[in-house]
Order: C-alpha cells, then structure tokens, then sequence
C-alpha cells in the first residue's frame, strides 16, 4: 500500500520536475550564447541612436518619427501615467546642455512686455476721453437736442422756444441763450436755414465761435515767469497750481511754488507735498505771516534762482468780501514793485458744478484783479458743462484749462471745437 502511495506522488510530480530538469539543464551543444548577447546589445544601441535622433529633430524640419516596433514597452509609472519611452521619444526643444535656457527667456519677455504696457500711451484718444469725462453735460444738452429735433420738419416759434428752454436748463445762461436764438432767427430769415436736422450743425458753429476768445500772450523779459492763481474756497486751487506745474516739469522747466495761503495751516503743508512729489522748491512762511510778505520773499528766491517759472497759491476768499478782495491787491502790487511785469498771468479757478454763480464771481474777480484766463474745474462731476460757454460770453475772457479729473493729466489746455464735439457729440 506504501509502495502504490509513492508510485502515485511521484507520477503527479513528473510533469514540473521535468520542466525544471529542462530549465536547469544546460544549453544544446552548438547554441552561441555571445551571438545572443551582441543581439541584445545592438538592439539597446539602435533604440539609443533613435531616441538621440528624435532629441535633435525640430518638429518643424520634418514629421513627426514613427515610433519603434518590435521592442516591447515598460509599464506605465505610477506617477505620471505615462510610459517613460513615450516621455522620452518626444521631440526636445531645448538643448540639454543649457536647462536653465528657456525659463530664462521667459522671465526676459514677460518682463518686457510689462515695461512696454507701463510706458505705452493710452490708446484711447484725448477727444474720446473727453467726452467720457463729459458725459452727464452731453447727455443734458446733445441727447436733449435729439429729441427736440426728432421728427420736426420745420424750425417754428415753438421749436425755438423750446430750444431756448433747453440751453438755459444747460446752464449757458440767459444772455448766452439769447445771443444764439436770436443767431438762429436771423438764419431762418435770411432762409439760409430752414431744415431742423442743420439746426444742431450751426448751434455748434456758433458755440465753437463764441469760445474762441483770443489770449494774450504776456511778454517776459528775463524774469521768471509768474503766475497768480485766485478763487474762492473749495475750487481746487492748489490741486491745480500742482498740475500746471507739472506741464512746466514735463517741459523741463525748473519752478518754485509760494505758498501765499496762510490762513491755513493745511493749505502750506498741502503745497509743501505737492513740491516734494513734482521736485519743486516751496517758499513758506508760518501760518498766519503776512501772504504779501511771503510773495515778496519768493519772487526774490525765483529771481537769485533763476526759476522759470513761479506760481503763487492765495487763500480762498467769496469774491462778496470787499477786505479779503483788497488782500489779494496786495499780493498783486507786492508781485509787481518785485518783478514790474508781474503777475504775468492771473488765473481764476471757477467751479463748474456751481453753475450760474461762476459768472458772477468772474466778474467781481476780473474787476477787481484784472484776470487773464479761465480754469474751469470738476467738469466731469456736473452736467452744468455749458456754464463755459455763459463765463466766457459774459466775461469776455479767454477759457485756458479745464480739469476733466483727479489725475495729474486730467487737466486740460482748452481747445473750444474739441470741447463743443465733446458735449453736443
């Protein structure tokens, strides 16, 4: 029974220990086992030369190389899910030798095209600007025109009355209003205009021509040049004295500020920072010295300096107030036995948002002071935009600037076709 046991076992292990007989059993006589080492060998070295071939081909010289055949693919990596002879059959764009190449180039490009956007100009046009600024003036005066003029086939009494209440509503003024009605009439007359679709071209004609008023040029004959800057409270005087500053800075001009608003201590150190930030020299006083004082002390530092340029900041005063008004006189009599020419320009800065009352302080002010030019300011707050076209019909003086902003270059020299397109579209 043990004998017929063991006859079993060793019939079923026949089989697998045959198979391992043959596997540890040596090779047939006559097999060259160098010939399959050297088969081996030159297949490692052919899939080298293809990957270092692959390596070196720019995709753009020829296609793509066809893959490999006959050589069996490692697994997948866990990490990257991708078959390493894949990774490395794929064309390389950069030189092994130099890794650092690329990132590099990038870092060199981005920083340039970051230079290139810092030192580009808007693309916006100043005239589109403006009259994005000018949007609440042009949406009271130009779209109202629009629809006053939609579907009128003749200019009658009543289209001219109606066009009469829309430009005072605008604030141009009564006086400005009359004048150009009355230029109206006289067209429809004469029959040069009948058509109410011309109506609005010849309204901006006749606006375009009104504001420009010729400006004076003032000679200076090797003294600085001085420029007086006056208006009441809350005007933005100062934030506009720093800007026409710097115009002359941009132009390389060299400029002293005089801080002759010394009621406030506030108004001095605002200046005072303003100087810092455009690299001019500020003349001060402490607050509460004489502002004629401080005036007479600056034209003399301008003059030893040999500054191009000076602006004299005053205090805010109601143009109502008879001995506030005489103050400034002052200023302006001390600037003169300094410098006989000076002031050489007298700016009077109007607030556009106050609408009719501009007039009447240009009109005290230029009386008083003789006023040489306009600068009218927050204009893009306001649709009270035509008070422009009223201040200077009334007064007669010429509009040099107007601040469309907060920003340095947001205050503009007045160009009169450019701001009648702006508001009237």
């Amino acid at each position: 029974m043990k004998a017929e046991t063991a006859r079993v076992a060793a019939t079923e292990l026949s089989p697998e220990l045959t198979s391992l007989d043959q596997e540890l059993s040596p090779p047939p006589p006559g097999t060259d086992l160098t010939a399959e080492a050297d088969s081996e060998a030159e297949t490692g070295r052919r899939r080298w030369f293809r990957r270092k071939k692959l390596r070196q081909v720019s995709p753009e010289v020829g296609p793509e190389p066809e893959p490999l055949t006959g050589i069996p693919e490692p697994p997948a990596t866990e990490e990257s899910g991708q078959l390493p002879d894949e990774m490395e059959s794929e064309p390389v764009l950069v030189s092994p030798l130099e890794p650092e190449a690329e990132p590099l180039a990038f870092e060199s490009e981005t920083e340039g095209e970051a230079a290139v956007a810092a030192t580009t100009p808007n693309k916006k046009g100043v005239f589109r600007r403006l009259r994005e600024r000018l949007g609440r003036t042009r949406e009271a005066l130009a779209h109202g025109l629009d629809r006053l003029f939609l579907g009128k086939k003749v200019i009658d009494a009543e289209l001219l009355e109606d066009l009469e209440e829309l430009l005072i509503t605008a604030d141009l003024g009564v006086d400005t209003t009359l004048a150009l009605i009355e230029a109206v009439r006289e067209k429809v007359r004469r029959k040069e205009l009948s058509d109410p679709s011309r109506l609005k071209s010849h309204l901006k004609a006749e606006m375009v021509a009104l504001l420009q008023t010729p400006a004076s040029s003032p000679v200076v004959n090797g003294h600085p040049r001085v420029v007086m800057v006056i208006g009441v409270n809350g005007v933005g005087k100062t934030t506009t004295i720093a800007k026409l500053a710097h115009f002359d800075r941009t132009a390389g001009r060299k400029v002293l500020l005089v801080a002759a608003d010394t009621f406030r201590a506030a108004a001095i150190e605002q200046l005072e920072i303003w100087g810092q930030r455009l690299g001019a020299e500020v003349i001060k006083q402490k607050s509460g010295s004489d502002p004629a004082a401080v005036v007479f002390d600056g034209l003399a530092a301008a003059q030893s300096r040999q500054v191009d340029t000076v602006y004299i900041d005053t205090a805010g005063r109601l143009h109502t107030k008879v001995n506030l008004m005489e103050e400034l006189k002052k200023i302006k009599r001390t600037a003169t036995r300094q410098i006989p020419t000076a002031p050489h320009e007298v700016y009077l800065v109007l607030d556009a948002t106050t609408g009719q009352n501009s007039i009447s302080q240009a009109r005290m002010f230029h009386e008083a002071l003789g006023v040489t030019g306009l600068i009218l300011t927050k204009l893009d707050g306001t649709a009270k935009g035509g008070v422009a076209l009223g201040v200077v019909k009334e007064t007669g003086l010429p509009l040099r600037y107007i601040g469309v902003g907060e920003g340095m270059e947001e205050l503009r020299a007045f160009e009169a076709e450019a701001f009648i397109d702006a508001i009237l579209g």
